[in-house]
């Protein structure tokens, strides 16, 4: 069960990717939603391996997240 959820990405055909805290855990990872017709299922992934796929939309969205929260004033 998740308790935080932040939107991250949506892509054209439908894809959603977001961050999301455990509750349990308290550990950070992404799900990813696939789109209807590709069968919506959804995966979870940690943020390391995450970040390790590529350097995507999905994945530029996460670090101008990570950076937004890094140049925010104290």
């Amino acid at each position: 069960m998740s308790a935080e959820n932040i939107g991250l990405y949506a892509s054209e055909n439908g894809d959603r990717w977001s961050l999301v805290k455990d509750d349990a855990t308290g550990q950070p990872f992404v799900r990813h939603q696939a789109n209807i017709p590709s069968g919506g299922a959804s995966t979870e992934v940690t943020l390391p391996l995450f970040l390790l796929a590529g350097n995507g939309p999905e994945q530029q969205a996460l670090w101008a997240l990570i950076n937004g929260l890094l140049t925010k004033p104290a």
